[in-house]
């Protein structure tokens, strides 16, 4: 039986919304201080270095666009393209939208996926 995407998206680590949409690779919203010579601190913050890009996905046979951080982009190219990374990588650092795709690659394959509760 093949796990449906809520039961899923409950093992999926994500750290903020918009990191849902997309592949971040587990990175998040980061703050801080700006500290100037005056020594007066103000609050900032630090965002992922996200990019819009369009990846081809052997097994589904198109291009998908997606958000996705320049890390994660690296990691794909160290799996060998979309298909090995979804597979290979933890479902933690996916998030909703990597599970979901993640889903659409194991039915194409017909690889039946491990649901955990």
């Amino acid at each position: 039986m093949f796990g449906t995407l809520p039961t899923l998206s409950r093992s999926t680590g994500i750290p903020f919304k918009r990191a849902s949409q997309g592949l971040f690779e587990g990175l998040t919203k980061q703050y801080g201080n700006n500290v100037p010579h005056s020594m007066k601190k103000t609050r900032r913050t630090w965002t992922p270095n996200v990019q819009t890009k369009r990846l081809f996905s052997e097994t589904l046979g198109h291009h998908v666009k997606l958000s996705v951080t320049t890390r994660a982009l690296r990691t794909i190219d160290k799996y060998g393209g979309l298909d090995g990374y979804l597979l290979g990588v933890n479902c933690f650092r996916l998030g909703e939208e990597g599970m979901r795709l993640r889903m659409l690659v194991k039915e194409k394959r017909g690889i039946a996926p491990v649901v955990q509760v």
